[in-house]
C-alpha cells in the first residue's frame, strides 16, 4: 500500500465555492501572472459579491418593514475596497480606533453612517465621532461623562448604552443593570447626549438568544422612551452565522474527527462551526420572524417605530475573497507530506478558540505536464519557527506539490486575511489584489 492509500479514509473538506472563485482559479493565466507581479503571496478581492452581500441584508429588512441600517464591521478586513460599495448602497461602516474612521470618511461614507462601538475610547477617537456625527456605543459610565464633555447641545451626539449580555456576567464589554439606570439618568439630564437606544452583542451564531434579547431590549426601549429619552434605534450586533462547506461533509468530519488527522497529533479543542444555519441574511429573516405575545420581532419593532441596527462583519465577506500562496518546496513525511509555501501561518489568521482554518486548500499546478498522483500533505510556512502551519490537517491535493505552483485558501475575506499578519523575518505583507471584470475578461489591480 502506497503513502496515498495509507491516508485515502481521510474525509475532505471542500470549499463550497461561487462562480468568481472557480473562474478566477481556473483561469490559466490570472492568478500566475499576479503571482509574478507581486512576487509572493497575495490576497484576492471581489466587491461586487460584498455588495451582493450587503444588498441581501438590506432587503431583508425590507421585506419585513423594518427600517434599519446595516453596517460592515470593518475590523474583519482592513481592504480600503469595501468601502465605495458600502457608500454607493447608504450603508454603514462600523469602526473601533482613529485610522479605521478616517478611512472611511475618506472612502465617502458619510459620519452620520458611522456607528463606533468597542472598549474605552480614546478622547480623539470620541472628539472626531461627535465632530461628525456619529453614533457612539458607550461602553461604561466614565466614558459616557467624557462623551459628554467633547459634545455640545447645539450639537448632541447620538448615543447607544451597550448592554453586558445576561448569559455573559464577566464579559469586559457592558454595562450591567445598576450601570445602566445611573446612565439613563445621566443621559436624561444632560442636553449634549441623545441617547437613540440600546445596543448588545452576543457570541455565538445562534438566532433565538439574539430575538430573545432584542425583544427584551424593545421593552426596555419602550420605557426609556416614557421617560423622556428619545429612543429611536436598536443595535443588536453581529454574530451573524456564515457556511463554508456543505452539511454532509461537515457533519462527517465532526463526527469521526481523530488527531490521526492532523500533523504531529495536533489536538484543537474547538472549530469555528464551517457548516451551520440559518446563515446571513436568513438568519436575519429568522430574527425579525421570532414571536413574542403573538407578534414577530419585526411588528414589535413597527409598532413601537424602531429602527434594526446590525454590524455583519464576516457574513458580509463571506465568498469574497481568497488568498494565494507559491508552493516552495515539499517533502515526505512519513505517510504524508509537508507543503512549504511562500509566505507565514500570520496571513491565514483563523484565531477562532485557538484553532485552524479548515476548508481545504486548493493546489493551482504551474504546469499541466506532471501525473496527476494525488498525494497528502499539511502545510506550513517560511519561517523558522515550528509552530508556524497553515494546516496542519492532512489535506488530499491533486498531485504532488512542486516549486512555482500556488497554493489557493478558499473564502478567507472575514478575518483570515489580516487580523495577525506580520512581517516577522522581515517578509513583506501579502498585497490586496481587487478583481473585477470588464467586456468579459478578469482585470485586476492594488487596492487602495
Amino acid at each position: 500500500m502506497n503513502t496515498s492509500e495509507a491516508l485515502a479514509g481521510l474525509p475532505a473538506l471542500p470549499a463550497l465555492e461561487r462562480d468568481w472563485q472557480l473562474a478566477a482559479r481556473t483561469d490559466p493565466w490570472l492568478l500566475h501572472d499576479i503571482r509574478h507581479a507581486v512576487d509572493g503571496p497575495f490576497h484576492l478581492l471581489y466587491p461586487e459579491q460584498f455588495a451582493d452581500n450587503l444588498r441581501a441584508f438590506q432587503r431583508v429588512l425590507a421585506d419585513h418593514e423594518v427600517r434599519g441600517q446595516v453596517y460592515f464591521g470593518k475590523k474583519a478586513n482592513k481592504a480600503g475596497c469595501w468601502l465605495p460599495e458600502v457608500a454607493a448602497l447608504d450603508a454603514g461602516v462600523d469602526v473601533a480606533s482613529v485610522p479605521e474612521l478616517v478611512h472611511a470618511l475618506a472612502a465617502g461614507v458619510r459620519g452620520c453612517d458611522i456607528g463606533v462601538t468597542g472598549a474605552a475610547k480614546s478622547d480623539e477617537l470620541l472628539r472626531l465621532a461627535v465632530r461628525h456625527g456619529s453614533v457612539i456605543a458607550v461602553d461604561a459610565l466614565d466614558e459616557l461623562e467624557r462623551l459628554a464633555a467633547v459634545a455640545t447641545a447645539a450639537a448632541p451626539v447620538r448615543v447607544l448604552l451597550r448592554r453586558l449580555p445576561p448569559g455573559a456576567p464577566h464579559s469586559r464589554f457592558g454595562l450591567s443593570d445598576s450601570e445602566l439606570r445611573s446612565a439613563l439618568e445621566r443621559c436624561l439630564g444632560l442636553p449634549q447626549l441623545r441617547m437613540i437606544g440600546f445596543s448588545f452583542h452576543l457570541d455565538g451564531y445562534e438566532a433565538a438568544p439574539r430575538a430573545e434579547l432584542a425583544y427584551e431590549s424593545i421593552r426596555m426601549s419602550v420605557a426609556a422612551r416614557r421617560a423622556g429619552l428619545p429612543i429611536t434605534a436598536l443595535s443588536i450586533g453581529g454574530g451573524f452565522a456564515c457556511r463554508y462547506v456543505s452539511d454532509a461533509d461537515w457533519t462527517e468530519f465532526e463526527d469521526r474527527r481523530t488527531g490521526e488527522w492532523f500533523h504531529a497529533g495536533k489536538h484543537f479543542e474547538k472549530f469555528y462551526p464551517y457548516a451551520q444555519g440559518p446563515t446571513g441574511p436568513d438568519m436575519l429573516a429568522a430574527i425579525l420572524a421570532a414571536e413574542f405575545d403573538g407578534r414577530t420581532l419585526a411588528a414589535h419593532l413597527r409598532r413601537h417605530e424602531l429602527e434594526v441596527f446590525l454590524e455583519p462583519g464576516r457574513a458580509l465577506l463571506i465568498d469574497a475573497g481568497f488568498t494565494v500562496f507559491p508552493v516552495l518546496g515539499f517533502k515526505q513525511h512519513d505517510a504524508h507530506g509537508i507543503t512549504t509555501v511562500q509566505g507565514l501561518s500570520m496571513s491565514l489568521s483563523e484565531q477562532w478558540k485557538g484553532s485552524e482554518f479548515l476548508p481545504d486548500p486548493i493546489l493551482v499546478p504551474a504546469s499541466a505536464d506532471r501525473e496527476p498522483r494525488p498525494v497528502y500533505s499539511c502545510v506550513g510556512g517560511s519561517s523558522c519557527m515550528e509552530y508556524d502551519v497553515l494546516t496542519w490537517r492532512k489535506v488530499r491535493m491533486s498531485q504532488r506539490p512542486a516549486h512555482g505552483d500556488l497554493l489557493l485558501y478558499p473564502n478567507t475575506a472575514g478575518y483570515q486575511m489580516d487580523k495577525n499578519e506580520s512581517e516577522f523575518h522581515q517578509l513583506p505583507l501579502p498585497p490586496k489584489i481587487v478583481l473585477s471584470h470588464r467586456d468579459g475578461r478578469p482585470r485586476w489591480r492594488l487596492d487602495r
